[in-house]
């Protein structure tokens, strides 16, 4: 099971540089190749991003393809893990979003944090990058 960081959604919604390793990963995902999670803290920030950006049709367009993903499952994250975020925020020296993201990998026993943030480097849970995960 991998935690799929809100920076691996966000690199193929604003077409960056990675977004191709990225569409690979999701497509693992989608055909239950391999099994990952997503928080609703991501899905949240993502909303609240995309609409920034004025993206409301590729929003759209993100939020239905959620339900396609045959082993992509969300987290929602509970208050007593928002608490425990904190306390891990300032053991780690993480951001609350890092530390939120870390919490529910833990909570969900992950593999790996799938994600670009090297912040989320030397943790208990490891994170890879997708590369990583669609070459073995």
């Amino acid at each position: 099971m991998y935690l799929i960081d809100t920076n691996i959604f966000l690199e193929i919604l604003l077409s960056q540089k990675r977004k191709d390793e990225c569409k690979k990963l999701l497509s693992m995902l989608k055909v239950g190749k391999i099994e990952g999670a997503v928080t609703d803290f991501t899905i949240h920030s993502i909303i609240v991003l995309m609409d920034n950006f004025g993206k409301l049709d590729e929003l759209e367009v993100f939020l239905s393809s959620l339900t396609a993903y045959k082993s992509l499952h969300v987290y929602v994250t509970s208050i007593f893990d928002e608490v425990k975020a904190i306390k891990i925020a300032k053991e780690n020296n993480l951001d609350m979003d890092d530390a939120i993201q870390y919490t529910a990998a833990l909570s969900i026993n992950a593999n790996a944090i799938v994600s670009f943030d090297k912040d989320l480097d030397n943790l208990k849970i490891p994170r890879k990058e997708p590369k990583q995960i669609i070459e073995p």
